[in-house]
């Protein structure tokens, strides 16, 4: 199942590593390993999708939501309710290579839903990462305080020393 945390651990697997792009899932056992952990398959079709949905739902957290891509995706799919003894449950019907995929895509939509704008790329233009801001006001603006805050706000503060005009 594809909760908060595995949305963002998705999102966040193409981090910056000493100043180079790293795509954590190039590596397809690392990425099968992932994908059998959050309940999926892990075969070769299953993790292509998966990096498919990965590569469009960065895109859509950082722009326009490509929405053909994603229709291409979704297509085939379907939720089904469900009646038993616990209520109501939705059943997701789709082809079993694009379950974990569309789950993917399911949680990344909710969580647009349920937290408007407080999925967004880390406010420093070096990082690749992704934050979910769940304070109170909603200024959270790096993916991590400890490295990219203190690092831009350090940055700043020399800029403005340099520029301060010398006595």
């Amino acid at each position: 199942m594809i909760d908060e945390r595995a949305l963002l651990e998705a999102l966040n697997s193409t981090p910056m590593v000493d100043g180079r792009p790293r795509d954590l899932w190039a590596d397809a056992a690392a990425l099968r390993r992932w994908a059998q952990e959050h309940g999926g398959s892990g075969d070769a079709p299953a993790i292509d999708w998966l990096r498919t949905a990965r590569d469009l739902l960065q895109r859509a957290t950082r722009g326009p939501v490509p929405e053909a891509e994603l229709r291409r995706l979704l297509t085939g799919v379907h939720r089904l309710p469900e009646i038993g003894a616990s209520g109501l449950r939705w059943r997701l019907q789709a082809p079993p290579e694009r379950v974990l995929a569309v789950e993917l895509v399911l949680a990344w939509y909710d969580v647009q839903a349920r937290r408007p704008g407080r999925l967004r790329p880390c406010g420093n233009d070096e990082c690749r990462l992704f934050l979910l801001d769940r304070s109170r006001a909603n200024t959270a603006r790096w993916c991590s305080m400890k490295t990219c805050g203190n690092r831009l706000k350090a940055r700043r503060h020399q800029e403005r020393a340099r520029q301060a005009p010398q006595s």
